[in-house]
């Protein structure tokens, strides 16, 4: 009977990060040039990516229920997993909130909000295909680092933008609409540096 391939689970990690970056793209594209009108159209894609998150979760479950050894444990497997596709989550759920508060254009500088998620997010996936090297890499936690900058440099745009958001004309509608958005957004990069942070976290605890 021919042997079973031994399962990657750096590898699925891998795939999970990469998914969040593809949808951080299509994010990027989205807001470069809204329309609501498409915008239902233009977020399948990142449905997509969600749903095959899903999968992959389910299948890393499976694979660790029957596994006799693991890389790292199998909590901390399971932990960085779920961390990693919140990323993708976020991104997946400011498309319907976009659609349900109705959007009809962007306020200015909404769109460097997903720039720094594509930042983000491709810091996460660096360090993802850098993690199964960890207990020799030299760069790993640099890149780390460019994930909690890129969190920081976002941090200062939400500041700026809600500041902005309540010293205007705006009216009372408008306020709470974007407010929610901006703090979606923020939520967004916050999960990217707790990604990143579990990761910091995993390396102290296996080396």
């Amino acid at each position: 009977m021919a042997r079973r391939k031994k399962y990657d689970y750096f590898k699925t990690l891998e795939n999970i990060a990469e998914n969040g970056y593809k949808s951080a793209e299509v994010l990027e594209k989205i807001m470069q040039n809204y329309s609501l009108d498409h915008l239902e159209t233009e977020s399948e894609l990142i449905h997509h990516l969600e749903k095959e998150n899903d999968r992959l979760i389910l299948e890393l479950t499976n694979e660790l229920y029957d596994a006799f050894i693991t890389p790292i444990d199998r909590e901390d497997i399971m932990l960085l997993a779920e961390s990693l596709d919140d990323i993708l989550d976020g991104i997946n759920g400011i498309t319907y909130m976009f659609e349900n508060l109705s959007i009809k254009e962007l306020r200015a500088d909404t769109d460097l909000f997903a720039n720094l998620v594509v930042k983000a997010t491709k810091g996460v996936l660096d360090a993802m295909r850098e993690f199964p090297k960890f207990k020799n890499s030299k760069n790993l936690r640099d890149l780390l680092k460019v994930v909690r900058n890129t969190e920081s440099e976002a941090d200062r745009l939400f500041s700026r933008l809600k500041k902005e958001l309540f010293s205007g004309d705006n009216d009372l509608l408008e306020i709470i609409k974007w407010k929610e958005i901006y703090e979606r957004y923020e939520w967004i990069s916050n999960s990217t540096e707790n990604a990143v942070d579990l990761i910091g976290n995993l390396i102290i605890k296996n080396t």
